[in-house]
């Protein structure tokens, strides 16, 4: 068993790394084949310079995402077959060798670190390179430091207790301890959707009420009439970070925020942001969220049942280099239960791969549909125009390849979002 789950893992590893190099280099060619000419779609509404621009903005990051896959590929080789993650097993249980909770604690935290070490250089190119290069950066230095000494203080503060208290009922709670797992990390996500417009955002970014005018008129209208309370609307500075703009919910219940970048407000009419903000409105009345975290809750449960299965069998840890770390018991069954969330957290997207088409697919159908309510509840035209707007700001590619576009993309492809809001006829606004 332990020979034919390997050879299963490094064949479908082979075969996702170069169906993810192939879409990749599909897409590169096929932007960079539409680069010279404006979709009719945008003709007059985006200029060529600006359509070039997205092109090579679109290429660049593809570019180094080739750089960045052939990183972590090789990360997940290393730390297997390569006895990275054997090695560091060893050194810990030289000060931990009964391989209790601050074992586990310890491997995680050189795995992680591994990992954001690897992740570093990417993330500054990406930031202080590539955004930079096409004007999209406002990070400095000294902020990009001290966003990662938040980071590095939530995750030990928020992460570390979640992390042990998980081990601990991994070993604690006996044939289904899986059942526990789950439903701590449900407590734990609802905690931190109600926790995080009041207690975390607020550490990286300043929020501020919307300012009164034409913008909080037309808004606080559209909520009145479909019946949404939130306690409030703000505007955040994400332009101290990126020119790139956006809006979003966050929280759910009484904690509920509506927050814009103040780019989204610098850039659009008062109409173009009342149709976002009925676009994000739409989600919530499809019960999109909901949906969502249905879904999410549902593979979790599936995949932590799965890791419950595997997590006593030998031929688990050896089909990954790394039976050494475990004892085999009397009945044939072995247990190292950090070394195992580990493993199966660095297979897993390996073989969740081919399941990534139908949650973009999804995703897509729930974008057409708050585009469909937006439509409904404000002027279509003006959410065309706040698109468009935000397409060509954004550098957003206008032509990507359909097949990389059936995989990845959590939203339609521009010209096709377009064109299914220029069908939807134009009705009064309507009860929600």
């Amino acid at each position: 068993m332990t020979a034919v789950f390997s050879a299963a893992f490094l064949a479908l590893l082979a075969l996702t790394t170069a169906l993810r190099v192939w879409l990749s280099l599909r897409q590169m060619r096929h932007v960079a084949a539409h680069r010279h000419a404006v979709p009719a779609a945008f003709a007059g509404r985006i200029s060529l310079a600006e359509h070039r621009k997205a092109a090579d903005y679109t290429v660049a990051k593809l570019r180094l995402g080739l750089f960045e896959l052939a990183a972590d590929t090789l990360l997940l080789l290393v730390s297997t077959y390569g006895g990275l993650l054997a090695a560091f097993d060893r050194f810990w249980r030289g000060f931990f060798p009964d391989a209790g909770l601050a074992y586990g604690l310890a491997l995680f935290a050189s795995v992680g670190l591994t990992g954001f070490l690897v992740g570093l250089p990417f993330a500054v190119k990406r930031i202080f390179g590539i955004e930079a290069r096409f004007g999209f950066n406002k990070m400095t230095p000294r902020l990009f430091l001290a966003d990662l000494a938040k980071q590095l203080v939530l995750t030990v503060l928020i992460g570390a207790p979640l992390l042990l208290f998980v081990l601990w009922l991994m070993e604690a709670m006996g044939r289904h301890w899986w059942l526990y797992v789950w439903l701590t990390w449900l407590a734990f996500n609802l905690l931190v959707l109600l926790l995080y417009p009041t207690f975390i955002a607020p550490l990286f970014n300043k929020f501020t009420p919307l300012a009164e005018g034409e913008v909080k008129q037309r808004i606080e209208t559209l909520l009145a009439r479909c019946g949404f309370a939130s306690s409030g609307l703000f505007v955040m500075d994400g332009s101290k970070r990126s020119a790139h703009g956006n809006a979003y919910f966050t929280g759910f219940g009484k904690s509920k925020r509506i927050v814009f970048f103040d780019t989204l407000i610098d850039k659009l009419e008062p109409a173009e942001t009342e149709a976002v903000l009925a676009h994000e409105l739409g989600h919530y009345r499809r019960h999109h969220i909901a949906k969502r975290i249905a879904v999410m809750a549902t593979l979790s449960l599936a995949v932590l049942w799965l890791l419950g299965q595997l997590i006593d069998q030998p031929w688990f840890y050896a089909g990954l280099n790394a039976g050494e770390a475990i004892k085999v018991g009397a009945d044939g069954t072995a247990r190292n239960t950090a070394l195992a969330l580990i493993l199966f957290s660095l297979v897993l997207p390996v073989f969740a791969f081919p399941l990534t088409p139908l949650f973009s697919a999804l995703s897509r159908r729930h974008e057409f549909e708050a585009d469909a309510y937006a439509a409904q509840q404000t002027d279509g035209r003006a959410l065309i125009s706040a698109l468009v707007t935000l397409y060509r700001d954004n550098a957003a590619t206008l032509t990507p390849d359909p097949l990389h576009s059936l995989f990845y993309d959590s939203h339609p492809p521009a010209a096709v979002r377009i064109a299914h809001l220029e069908s939807l006829s134009r009705q009064e606004p309507s009860p929600c």
